[in-house]
C-alpha cells in the first residue's frame, strides 16, 4: 500500500511576518526528495499572521462574529495554499482542494488542501483528509517546539511533553474551537483525532532537519499525541 503523508503546515511558518522564502525552498526539497522514494503527500495549510492581521482589522473597524471572522480565516490560508501549490508546480494537483471529505485522486504526488467552510480550523481538515486517505498520523508542523502543561510564554516553568495521551491532551485545552484560537492542536480536531485512532506528531518546522528526521523515522524534537 501506497504511503501517504499528511502535514498540516501552520500558517506562522509559511509567514512569521514576511513570507519566508528560504523555508519555502528548503522545504520543497525535503518533501520532493521523498516523493523520489514512491511517497505522497497531503499538505494542508493554515494562515498564520495574515489571517489574524485581517481578522484584527476587522474586530477594530467594525462588530464582527466568529462566523464572519472565520471567512476572513478561510482567505487568507487559501492564498497560502495556493502559493504552496505554485511552489511544488508539477508535482502538484492543479487545484487546492478545499473538501477533503471527498475523494481524492492522486493524479499527482502531492495535493494541497485549504478549508471549505467555517467552524472548524487547519487542524479539523487535517484530520478529515487523513481518515479520508486511511492515513493514521498527522505531522503538524507550527513554530511552536513541544506541547507544554501550561503557557511557556506565560510560565517559565511550563515543562515540555515528549508523549501524551488523547484524554490527557485534552484536559489542558479549551474545550471549544473559535477563530484566532491559539491551541497546539484545537479541541474540535482533537476529538476527531482520538474517535478515529489517529496519532498527531507535534513539532517546530524549523531548522528543516527536524521535519527531516520525522520524516525518515530517527529521533525528532516534538510531541506525540496518541
Amino acid at each position: 500500500m501506497e504511503e501517504i503523508i499528511i502535514i498540516s503546515l501552520g500558517g506562522s511558518i509559511i509567514i512569521p511576518d514576511q513570507i519566508d522564502k528560504g523555508f519555502l525552498k528548503d522545504f520543497r526539497e525535503l518533501i520532493l526528495a521523498h516523493v523520489k522514494k514512491g511517497k505522497k503527500f497531503l499538505i494542508i495549510t493554515g494562515g498564520g499572521k495574515l489571517c489574524r492581521r485581517y481578522q484584527d482589522a476587522a474586530k477594530e473597524i467594525s462588530s464582527v462574529s466568529n462566523y464572519d471572522l472565520d471567512w476572513i480565516g478561510i482567505a487568507s490560508l487559501k492564498l497560502n495554499a495556493e502559493l504552496l501549490r505554485v511552489v511544488f508546480s508539477d508535482y502538484a494537483c492543479p487545484k487546492v482542494v478545499l473538501k477533503l471529505s471527498e475523494p481524492l485522486s492522486f493524479d499527482k504526488p502531492i495535493i494541497i488542501g485549504a478549508a471549505y467552510e467555517p467552524g472548524q480550523s487547519t487542524d479539523w481538515d487535517a484530520v478529515l483528509g487523513a481518515k479520508n486517505v486511511g492515513a493514521k498520523k498527522v505531522i503538524n508542523l507550527s513554530n511552536t517546539d513541544y506541547v507544554y502543561n501550561s503557557d511557556p510564554k506565560k510560565n517559565p516553568e511550563a515543562k515540555k511533553i515528549e508523549k501524551i495521551s488523547w484524554a490527557d491532551y485534552r484536559k489542558l485545552i479549551p474545550t471549544e474551537w473559535n477563530p484566532g484560537l491559539n491551541s497546539p492542536f484545537d479541541p474540535i480536531a482533537s476529538k476527531l483525532a482520538e474517535e478515529a485512532g489517529i496519532e498527531v506528531v507535534i513539532l517546530n518546522g524549523k531548522p528543516i532537519d527536524n521535519l527531516k528526521n520525522c520524516l525518515e523515522g530517527k529521533e525528532f524534537q516534538g510531541t506525540t499525541i496518541s
